[in-house]
Formats: structure tokens, sequence, C-alpha cells
């Protein structure tokens, strides 16, 4: 297996994700509490830190890094609040770290591919748990709609 392999499946898993998606859909024009946008939002940040790292090393690897579409079922989601998209948002983040554990797993010896999946395995388990506590939150009734 080629040793950019590992890399280029970490940037497929963190690039289509379900995150992206709603940030690339205008994260800002979605309704919803605005501590939802700001968790969003952060959650973002990082897989684009991770992806631009990961893009960086792929470059000087001589290597394009991959360009995956959204699957066309996130499409049936643009009319839903973000609340309502927390548990979708959750078992995306719980999959995707799923896929960044496979890459640790398969990536060998090459040790820039193993950390950035791991750190993107800490970032969807950290993200997942403010998601969670966001969502307990919600369904307490104690995330409102303030600055929509």
């Amino acid at each position: 297996m080629p040793a950019a392999d590992p890399l280029r499946r970490l940037v497929s898993a963190l690039e289509s994700s379900l995150a992206m998606y709603v940030s690339d859909s205008g994260i800002w024009s979605y309704p919803g509490p605005e501590e939802i946008k700001l968790a969003l939002a952060d959650l973002v940040g990082d897989h684009k830190s991770l992806l631009d790292r990961a893009g960086t090393v792929l470059a000087e690897r001589e290597v394009a890094a991959p360009r995956t579409a959204y699957p066309l079922s996130f499409t049936a989601l643009h009319d839903l609040d973000l609340k309502s998209l927390l548990p979708r948002l959750i078992h995306a983040l719980d999959a995707q770290a799923a896929a960044c554990e496979s890459v640790v797993a398969v990536a060998g010896d090459d040790t820039t591919a193993v950390e950035l999946a791991r750190e993107a395995v800490q970032t969807n388990r950290r993200h997942g748990e403010q998601l969670r506590q966001l969502l307990a939150k919600s369904r307490a009734g104690l995330v409102d709609a303030k600055g929509l």
C-alpha cells in the first residue's frame, strides 16, 4: 500500500462529513440556537485544520488529495433546524471516528497519517461529547434560539 493511501482515506472521511456539509450549505443561516452553531463552527474549523495539514503532506509527497462529494442524502436535511440535526451529527461523528481509527490500523509506519488520524479521533470524541451535552440541554429545554 502506498504511503499516501492512509492520508487519502483520512481526507475522504473528514471532507465529506455531515458537519462539513452543514457548514458549506450556510451554517450561519441555519435556524437554531447560537450554542449549537458555535459548536458546529468549532468542529468544522478543527476538521478544516486537519484537512489542511493532511493536504500539505499529500502535496509534499506529490500525491493528489481526493475530492469527495457529499452524499446525495444530505440534501434532504436542508429544511431541518440544528436542534433536530444534533442526533444525526453525533451519529455521523461517531462513524467518522471509527473510520479514522481504521486509518490508524492500516497506516503502518506512516507516522504522519497515524498522528493526524489519532488527532481526528480525539477531535471527534471531544466534539461529540460537546454535541451530546447540547442535545441533553436541548431536550431539557435549556437551549434557546438567541441570536436568530
